[in-house]
């Protein structure tokens, strides 16, 4: 197994991707990037109206571009959206790029992070439950294929859920020497 360059975190809205990236990423003094933050600061607006706009179709190949860009730097914890696992290219990026941290979510537990989250463009529906159960059948299969690693986050707030996912990185060798750096820090 080769050494990761990067740790991706990868999941449903709502697993805690960018809560966590940060807190891993500060941990082991590395870089986050959280891609649709990073598309919202390119684009100087925000994801809603890149929908409005744009649609689904001009916001993924945005994300396309972002995902293709982060993944062939080295030394990040990346944190992305929710639907980037849905093209293959992407696929490939995420995969080539470093270990690939599956965070997952019960239903019960997504639709009360996120049903109401007026900033997700996805659950702007009559039955956002319905719609979170659709979107978690389509992507599931490809989070599980991708994931090197897998975690629940449910019942964990964020400091419990980056303090397991931590400490199960920190033992892993194929991320030894990205995670050595924080030694080199201090």
């Amino acid at each position: 197994m080769h050494s990761a360059s990067n740790i991706v975190l990868i999941g449903p809205m709502g697993a805690g991707k960018s809560a966590l990236g940060r807190r891993i990423a500060s941990h082991f003094a590395l870089r986050f990037v959280d891609t649709d933050a990073l598309i919202e600061q390119r684009t100087g607006t925000s994801i809603p109206i890149i929908f409005d706009v744009e649609g689904e179709d001009g916001f993924r190949a945005r994300e396309k571009a972002i995902i293709s860009e982060v993944c062939a730097l080295h030394g990040q914890v990346i944190a992305t959206g929710g639907g980037a696992v849905l093209d293959s290219e992407n696929q490939y990026a995420i995969k080539q790029a470093g270990l690939v941290v599956y965070l997952r979510v019960s239903l019960a537990e997504q639709i009360r992070r996120v049903a109401n989250d007026r900033n997700r463009p996805l659950m702007a529906t009559a039955d956002p439950a319905e719609r979170l159960q659709q979107l978690a059948q389509q992507r599931d299969p490809i989070y599980q294929g991708l994931a090197d690693l897998r975690f629940t986050t449910d019942a964990m707030n964020a400091e419990a859920a980056s303090e397991r996912v931590i400490t199960r990185l920190a033992g892993l060798p194929r991320l030894q020497h990205l995670i050595a750096r924080k030694d080199e820090l201090q």
